[in-house]
């Protein structure tokens, strides 16, 4: 199933994710520490959607008198009870682990706290690829979906930290329906190439790779500055052929101020909606902020609940 936007400059991006996600059975999902009204309602909506199957991590008197007081009704759900939140956080990568879930979804712990777990060397999450994060931006005056990473984890990374966040930003738009061959538009300040801009060199390199195979299914272009990667117009005056400038659909930025800028300034000026997932660890993390709409906090278990069930269906299976 296709997500991926037609030429309209409709808000319903993200209506098309979430029944796309009700389509498939709901995903086992390890909620962690959610112990205020923003992340309990966000899980039980997504799960009164059809979208996750919660199992509720943290301190069970604080989940069950947050439910009360909110009217939330979590009966039907599991709890594990936690002592506190980086306990919760231990405890949801153990049950992960233990194969109970298929996501890990942060409730009102601190972003450090959950990623701790994750990425701890010890018992975490981690796998062979760099953990990365990608915004799913539903931006109401852009044709496209459009992806921003990484906005939220890799502060400065370099080139083979880049290579990771461009395949785990590829492989999601592949995976989870919004199409194929994504075009993947490397930022700068600039669309010419110099050793003044360090990132341009990068965004040259990351190129080369894509050429080479160490980057694999999308199409990739850069260093391109941001209104020639989204403005066909743009690019035009500016003289750059390209098949991703002016219709980018992923954009890699330099480093995380940059991007976490770029999001924000989409938010709160061009009022996008901003689905959140962490990518490269054992399982999608789904990773959602206290500003975001309930909307925003389906579409995040939506897109992360279509990346996994992806994942399962591609997984091997073992002859009985």
């Amino acid at each position: 199933m296709s997500l991926d936007a037609t030429a309209t400059h409709s808000p319903s991006k993200y209506d098309r994710l979430i029944a796309a996600a009700k389509a498939i059975p709901p995903t086992p999902t390890v909620v962690v520490h959610p112990c205020d009204e923003t992340s309990l309602r966000g899980a039980v909506d997504s799960a009164a959607a059809g979208i996750i199957r919660p199992l509720l991590v943290g301190p069970a008197r604080k989940i069950r008198d947050t439910a009360a007081r909110f009217a939330l009704d979590i009966s039907g759900y599991e709890i594990v009870d936690a002592a506190h939140s980086d306990d919760a956080a231990a405890k949801g990568v153990e049950l992960i682990h233990a194969a109970r879930g298929e996501l890990l979804m942060k409730g009102s712990l601190h972003t450090d706290e959950l990623m701790r777990a994750v990425t701890a060397k010890a018992g975490g999450l981690r796998t062979d690829r760099r953990i990365s994060h990608v915004f799913v931006m539903d931006v109401p005056a852009y044709a496209e979906t459009i992806f921003v990473t990484d906005a939220a984890i890799n502060i400065f990374p370099d080139l083979d930290a880049k290579r990771d966040i461009i395949q785990n930003a590829i492989d999601l738009y592949n995976q989870a329906g919004f199409g194929q061959s994504p075009r993947v538009a490397i930022l700068s300040a600039v669309e010419t190439v110099t050793s003044k801009i360090p990132s341009t060199i990068e965004a040259a390199a990351l190129c080369k790779m894509a050429d080479r195979g160490q980057i694999t299914g999308g199409v990739l272009d850069g260093p391109l500055a941001f209104d020639n990667a989204i403005d066909l117009e743009s690019a035009r005056i500016k003289g750059i052929k390209s098949e991703v400038a002016g219709r980018a659909q992923i954009l890699v930025v330099p480093d995380l101020e940059s991007g976490n800028m770029l999001a924000k300034n989409l938010a709160y000026f061009a009022k996008a909606d901003g689905a959140g997932i962490v990518l490269g660890a054992r399982v999608p993390v789904v990773l959602t902020s206290r500003a975001d709409s309930p909307r925003a906090r389906m579409a995040s278990c939506a897109v992360a609940a279509l990346y996994a069930h992806a994942r399962r269906q591609k997984a091997p299976t073992i002859a009985a």
